[in-house]
């Protein structure tokens, strides 16, 4: 499974590489996935490392939440594949960890948030679609959030 149609047109649902950060999330971003029925998926966490300084938590427990992550991406996609990274940088991970598994595109769920939050935190999204050699999938928030 390449993603290549027999035309010569790449399938941009051939293989999603889908970040996620917690169980809610998962279970959020794997909802609003799977009407678009994506061939194959590979869900990705991403521990932050501190860079110099204390993790913010023992390897132990992101491990942990990174099993139960997993376990609920594969509450709607029972094959989902599982890739966990260490970083300190979340986005360049994301992109590193997209090379790594072959995926054809990104898709992720914005955690919104204020304009400050988001320029404070850098803009999270804005850095993943900005920097992706890849498409990158914005899916849609539910309409109640």
């Amino acid at each position: 499974m390449n993603g290549v149609s027999d035309d010569g047109r790449r399938d941009l649902l051939a293989h999603v590489l889908l970040p996620v950060a917690n169980e809610e999330d998962a279970l959020a971003t794997v909802a609003a996935l799977e009407p678009y029925r994506p061939e194959r998926v590979t869900a990705l966490h991403v521990v932050e490392k501190g860079g110099g300084v204390p993790d913010k938590t023992p390897v132990e427990q992101s491990e942990e939440l990174a099993e139960e992550t997993y376990a609920a991406v594969r509450t709607v996609f029972p094959d989902a594949g599982e890739h966990t990274a260490y970083a300190r940088d979340v986005v360049g991970a994301i992109h590193e960890a997209a090379d790594e598994v072959g995926a054809g595109a990104i898709a992720y769920r914005s955690r919104g948030g204020s304009r400050i939050m988001q320029f404070l935190s850098g803009d999270l999204s804005l850095k993943l679609v900005t920097g992706a050699d890849r498409p990158v999938i914005a899916l849609p928030l539910e309409s109640n959030e």
